[in-house]
């Protein structure tokens, strides 16, 4: 009975603390529609690169303060910094529309970005309720509430378009009030209703806390995270201008479409954990790391008409053109045809789509010698980037990561027992500059080579970084360790990863 009451409390628990992340990463990545709309309606002009800045600055605050939220969170438990946490945070939010050039805005998006640090809070008042043959799971429920950003990217346009049809140029000011409310309100509810816990051996000093930080573990792990959560949260907001751009949907239409990657993703964690707590972390970040590599490849190719060099005509003998038309080159009564240029070329394809032709380059009368080109040859080469197979493997890829996510974090509890709000703060903060310096890249890139889809060149090779990180890694312990098991793995069956602990 007593082991029920236990478990029924830790439930509880788990909802408060998943209810109360969910509000808060849905408050993180507001920015992604406010800025956008923002700057579809005119309200502000702000380019490309201000705009990658707006979105990244709300993420760097989460980012860079969630090792010391952590630490706070080991030491004086979940309840008390998590409420103070959502108090706090709903003041700039209040004071948003209140913003009226890019430097306010972007120091109350500085100071509204402290919200991001509630997974720190989370990650070590969860698990703290649960035993280690739960936490894979309760973890990875936990993390649903990165489901936040499928709130606001299907809520938020639509209610931006509402408030703005009475007062074009300040109906936006509602939105972000109801968010601050929104923190308000929790926070209360937090404080009223929540158990503090905190870990039993919170007497270490705080270098003695972050001497754990050492471990390359934890910086492998950061790595992974700052992959499959940072790439995450900064495609959350990316997608949106992008769909808008690329495929010219409109601003509720592309939020739908983001709404599609971050909701999956976000809700698919707590599978995530189970297969984790299953079949291993390590196997399941293989797969993860594997799928990111594929799907990324085929996501960077761009929405694009290559035009190129074709088989072209030359004349048969030396002669005098006598007539020329679109279709048809004659040299002294000899015919010579030529291709004319496709009428349209058909949009929609999945595949690319080839369309070869040939331009007459000579006049009537003119005098030619054999072998001189006639027509020359040109080939264009179309590919729609299908909008949706484009969603179809963004949405995979949102999968895949969600999934990755709860992996990474399954091995905290386990390697790290006694410290799991400094490395899972330290793990969170390199998830979270992932997600403030990934805007700023795609940002960048975009205006270096003008289209959308470079950004997942950058995910395509950070995602070859990791899984080449984490193979040699396993496989120099495994030659250091068990060199004549290794030899005989390679060679059987090319080496199982899974079954080792690193």
């Amino acid at each position: 009975m007593e082991k029920s009451t236990s478990l029924s409390q830790s439930h509880s628990m788990l909802f408060l603390n998943t209810l109360a992340f969910t509000v808060c990463f849905a408050c993180w990545t507001l920015n992604g529609v406010l800025v956008t709309f923002l700057v579809d309606k005119g309200i502000f002009n702000w380019n490309v690169i201000q705009i990658g800045w707006l979105l990244g600055i709300p993420i760097l605050t989460g980012a860079i303060m969630r090792l010391p939220v952590g630490i706070l969170t080991d030491k004086y438990g979940g309840k008390y910094v998590f409420s103070t946490l959502l108090l706090l945070c709903s003041i700039p939010l209040f004071l948003l529309p209140l913003a009226n050039s890019f430097f306010m805005f972007a120091v109350l998006s500085f100071l509204f970005g402290m919200v991001g640090t509630s997974f720190a809070v989370g990650i070590g008042y969860t698990s703290i309720f649960y035993p280690k043959e739960w936490q894979g799971r309760a973890l990875g429920i936990f993390g649903m509430g990165n489901a936040g950003a499928a709130i606001t990217t299907f809520m938020a346009p639509s209610l931006l378009n509402h408030f703005s049809i009475e007062d074009p140029q300040n109906g936006w000011k509602i939105l972000p009030l109801i968010y601050g409310g929104a923190l308000l309100i929790i926070g209360i509810l937090f404080l009223v209703f929540a158990k503090n816990k905190k870990m039993e051996k919170s007497t270490k000093t705080i270098p003695q806390m972050l001497s754990t930080l050492k471990s390359p573990r934890v910086w492998r792990f950061g790595a992974y995270y700052f992959l499959v959560f940072g790439c995450f949260v900064a495609y959350s907001q990316w997608l949106l201008p992008n769909f808008m751009n690329v495929y010219q949907t409109s601003l509720v239409m592309g939020g739908i479409f983001a709404t599609m990657f971050s909701l999956p993703s976000g809700v698919i964690r707590a599978f995530g954990g189970y297969l984790s707590d299953k079949f291993g972390a390590r196997k399941v970040m293989y797969w993860v790391l594997s799928s990111s590599v594929v799907l990324s490849a085929l996501l960077m190719i761009p929405k694009m008409e290559v035009t190129t060099a074709g088989p072209g005509v030359m004349a048969g003998k030396k002669g005098i053109v006598t007539q020329v038309s679109a279709s048809n080159v004659t040299i002294d009564g000899k015919d010579f045809p030529i291709d004319s240029k496709p009428e349209s070329t058909a949009t929609g394809n999945i595949f690319p789509t080839k369309s070869t032709w040939q331009k007459v380059i000579v006049a009537e009368n003119q005098s030619v010698n054999k072998k001189e080109l006639l027509a020359k040859g040109i080939t264009t080469i179309h590919f729609d980037a299908n909008m949706w197979v484009y969603l179809i493997l963004v949405i995979m890829i949102g999968i895949s990561w969600g999934i990755g996510k709860a992996a990474v974090y399954k091995h905290i509890p386990e390697y790290f027992p006694n410290e799991i709000g400094v490395v899972g703060g330290m793990v969170g903060l390199l998830g979270g500059l992932g997600g403030f310096f990934c805007p700023i890249i795609f940002s960048y890139l975009l205006n270096f080579t003008g289209f959308w889809s470079s950004s997942w060149i950058f995910v395509l090779l950070f995602s070859g970084i990791c899984l080449i990180w984490m193979h040699s890694t396993i496989t120099s312990m495994m030659n250091e360790k068990q060199p004549k098991l290794s030899k005989e793995m390679e060679r059987k069956i090319k080496l199982q990863p899974q079954n080792i602990v690193s």
